[in-house]
């Protein structure tokens, strides 16, 4: 269950009834240990982005963000208890939204990132903003980050 909503979420899915109207979205919000950089995907023209894509049939939105989150970083990292956030959003110009959840990991930024091909992943920093397709990312990973900092490492599964 999502503890954080994002774009009016749960009014949406009220909305959609039983069956999803499109494809669900999973990604992975990757913060160092100190929480103050995340891991983002340089997309041809999303611009910077967390690792993440679409829930395949026969997958939990969790098992979908691990995968890609290894598909696109090489990165295995156990993924955070809660919270979910949950988002509305689209993809691309012109396309319906998309529900997505979003999850979060804590790694060693001293592991290695290993990029899928045309598509670099590096560390970016919390203080700075970058340039993406949804400008709010920057602000809702830091709101996100101090969520984390402030809880006991038991809470959310570490």
């Amino acid at each position: 269950m999502a503890v954080v909503e994002l774009d009016d979420a749960s009014q949406w899915l009220s909305a959609a009834g039983p069956e999803l109207p499109g494809p669900l979205a999973a990604e992975v919000w990757v913060f160092d240990e100190t929480l103050s950089r995340v891991v983002m995907a340089k997309h041809r023209w999303r611009g910077l982005v967390p690792p993440g894509g679409r829930v395949e049939p026969g997958e939990t939105p969790r098992e979908a963000a691990g995968r890609e989150l290894l598909e696109e970083t090489g990165l295995r990292a156990e993924l955070l208890r809660e919270p979910a956030p949950a988002t509305v959003r689209s993809y691309r110009p012109g396309a319906p939204v998309t529900f997505g959840l979003s999850y979060a990991a804590v790694v060693d930024v001293e592991v290695p990132l290993v990029p899928e091909d045309g598509q670099p992943v590096t560390w970016v920093s919390l203080k700075e903003e970058w340039d993406s397709w949804f400008p709010g990312d920057p602000a809702r990973m830091r709101r996100h980050a101090a969520w984390v900092a402030s809880r006991p490492l038991r809470s959310y599964g570490m």
